[in-house]
């Protein structure tokens, strides 16, 4: 099948509107392949025709399974961890500390993947809270792939995914499974998967009252007028006094100036101005 540039541009163009994800000509061979997929699965004769079924189709479940193809989903346990380190040791404290009388923590991992990032964050507040069950500890994990957070519902992970996980809490929070490692129930029960597009309002509002915002390694793949957007969204999902942690590749800093930069613990970090 051809996809000519012409073409590209209109598949690039219509993934961008629906989900603020900018593919340049450069990327062109890696979404010709994706696509080609999906059409050949359709039995499809052209990439043309499968083109204006996406467009103009009011079934939306074949353009999710083309953005499932597209969106990658490299993630790992305690991934980045220096920037974790601060947030257990240096950022959650401040916030324990003005809760009071509060013990109620809420915190959005924004694309989730497939989930190594919010049980992570799940097995650091078990490790830091004091008296953790006496708790109301909520993670929201989202992902705008289907397929990532079917897979992460099951917490179910190859060696590869544990590789940075320490030792002792290898053993405390998985049951191994054969040549596999299950999350314990303790550490999935906080952790609930929904499945939002991080350029549509409508669905990023419905989030709110979070202490902790991650959104590592996604705005990576915006363009800067969608990055703004999303932004903006986590920002109103923040309660004041709320951090935001993104990527060591981002910064919040070139996206907004609405956010409070201090330093603490060493790092600079990003919250939300009481």
């Amino acid at each position: 099948m051809i996809l000519s540039d012409e073409l590209f541009d209109k598949f690039a163009r219509l993934v961008y509107m629906r989900t603020g994800i900018y593919y340049d000509i450069n990327k062109k061979y890696y979404v010709q392949k994706r696509v080609e997929k999906r059409a050949e699965a359709l039995e499809m004769e052209t990439l043309n025709e499968y083109y204006y079924m996406l467009k103009f189709s009011d079934d939306s479940s074949e353009f999710e399974k083309l953005v499932n193809d597209l969106t990658v989903n490299e993630t790992y346990f305690f991934r980045d961890f220096p920037q974790l380190r601060n947030f257990a040791e240096d950022v959650l404290p401040v916030v324990v500390r003005e809760k009071k009388n509060s013990k109620k923590i809420k915190v959005w991992s924004a694309a989730c993947s497939t989930g190594e990032e919010p049980y992570t964050l799940s097995i650091i507040l078990q490790e830091m809270l004091d008296r953790p069950e006496e708790w109301d500890i909520q993670i929201i994990a989202s992902d705008i792939n289907t397929e990532v957070l079917e897979f992460a519902k099951i917490g179910l992970y190859e060696t590869r995914s544990v590789k940075d996980v320490p030792p002792e809490y290898l053993e405390k929070y998985f049951t191994k499974r054969n040549d596999k490692y299950l999350v314990n129930l303790n550490i999935r029960k906080p952790v609930v998967f929904k499945r939002i597009n991080l350029v549509c309002e409508d669905e990023t509002s419905a989030v709110n009252g979070c202490d902790f915002i991650f959104c590592r390694n996604c705005l990576i793949y915006f363009d800067d007028e969608s990055r703004r957007n999303v932004i903006s969204s986590l920002y109103e999902a923040l309660n004041p006094g709320g951090f935001i942690f993104l990527g060591h590749s981002e910064s919040v800093g070139r996206i907004s100036s609405a956010f409070k930069v201090q330093r603490i613990g060493g790092a600079i970090v990003y919250s939300k101005p009481k």
